[in-house]
């Protein structure tokens, strides 16, 4: 008898645990077909492209980085939880993982979250600066709002410690403060990262929603705000300059009207300590957006918008015009299109895609001054 009453007792201790604590396996799916032009072929001195092609593509990620993940709580009781992240990119096309970002290149987190004093969480997670997403158009797709800042807007972020607020009437805050783990606070070459740090104050209500972010990047070899320089010609990739090591200050807002939302941002992203800058190579960059969505169905989504960005020390401006929309199949699967165009002044040279730097065919920049087009058509399933 004793027996049978201690298995009872183990069986309702489990069932209460697994109560109490849940795993959820989640994903997404993205692939489609892409064409483009403005492309750059040749090779010319010091690498430079000489001529331009147009080229098909089979793409992923054009819509939404495919990616994979698991994500757990454990209430262990008085309103308090235990919480993780896993999350890792990979490509539907090729299969391939991220490579050298690791397995969970987008989120490795775990931490604390109270109902009346917010989540606490530490690990690798993506950057505050994707703060931006719930304010762009084309929700930060491949050609968005990280485009023209050439990814200062989308990175990771190891060794990091953050904290999200409750919601008190209509606000909340969110910050970031990720360490360099070098043996000089902001980075003196001994590490991969300098040190990451920001903060976000939003207000939402029915009828719109605002948000003031401001964040920082500091460069890993020196710990200063400006990212390492090229030499020669500027071929550098996207771990360069502004596009790497700068501060950024946001202004967001959407507006919410009936089947319509409209959304505009203003960044400005300023560097310091700059040396050796190449001319055409900005320190600056003032980059503003706007666009609308229409949803015009529950199914159908209809998108425009505009993207601009200007840099100094005759960097030039370069804006993006959009359209797109997509259309759901069921809740999880739904039809993308995005038909792009990148408008260049004379030394300015931004893609559609954040791409590195410089003028090297390897870049997949337009020639200087030239434009770039682009359409793309796929399908995203999530579960």
């Amino acid at each position: 008898m004793k027996k049978a009453l201690l298995a009872a007792a183990l069986m309702t201790a489990g069932v209460v645990a697994h109560a109490q604590s849940s795993v959820t396996l989640y994903g997404r799916l993205d692939a489609g077909l892409e064409y483009m032009t403005g492309v750059p072929q040749g090779t010319g001195a010091n690498g430079q492209a000489t001529g331009s092609t147009n080229r098909w593509r089979a793409e992923s990620g054009d819509w939404g980085t495919s990616l994979w993940g698991l994500k757990g709580v454990e209430d262990i009781g008085g309103g308090n939880k235990v919480l993780f992240q896993l999350e890792g990119s990979f490509n539907t096309m090729t299969g391939a993982g991220p490579g050298g970002g690791g397995l969970f290149n987008r989120w490795a987190t775990v931490g604390l979250s109270n109902d009346q004093y917010g989540t606490f969480t530490m690990g690798r997670m993506l950057y505050i600066s994707n703060g931006v997403w719930d304010f762009d158009p084309f929700g930060q797709s491949n050609w968005s709002s990280a485009s023209l800042v050439r990814g200062r807007n989308w990175p990771q972020s190891s060794n990091n410690f953050a904290y999200q607020s409750p919601k008190i009437a209509g606000f909340d805050f969110y910050g970031q403060y990720a360490l360099s783990n070098a043996t000089s606070w902001n980075g003196n070459g001994t590490t991969a990262q300098g040190r990451e740090a920001g903060a976000q104050v939003t207000y939402t209500n029915s009828l719109f929603q605002v948000r003031g972010l401001y964040d920082e990047i500091r460069n890993p070899a020196n710990g200063s705000l400006y990212g390492p320089t090229a030499t020669g010609v500027n071929t550098a990739n996207i771990g360069t300059g502004v596009f790497a090591a700068s501060r950024e200050y946001s202004a967001l807002v959407n507006v919410f009207l009936g089947q319509f939302k409209i959304q505009a941002a203003y960044q400005a992203i300023r560097s310091a300590g700059a040396t050796g800058v190449l001319p055409g190579t900005p320190t600056t960059l003032d980059h503003e957006w706007g666009g609308v969505t229409w949803q015009a169905t529950p199914a159908a989504a209809l998108i425009a918008a505009v993207y601009h960005v200007n840099g100094n020390n005759g960097a030039g401006n370069a804006t993006i015009y959009t359209i797109g929309g997509s259309y759901n199949l069921s809740k999880r699967t739904l039809l993308d299109l995005q038909i792009a165009t990148t408008q260049n002044s004379k030394t300015a040279n931004y893609g559609l895609n954040a791409n590195n730097s410089g003028t090297a065919t390897s870049t997949d920049n337009p020639l200087p001054g030239h434009s770039q087009t682009g359409v793309y058509a796929g399908i995203q399933h999530s579960f």
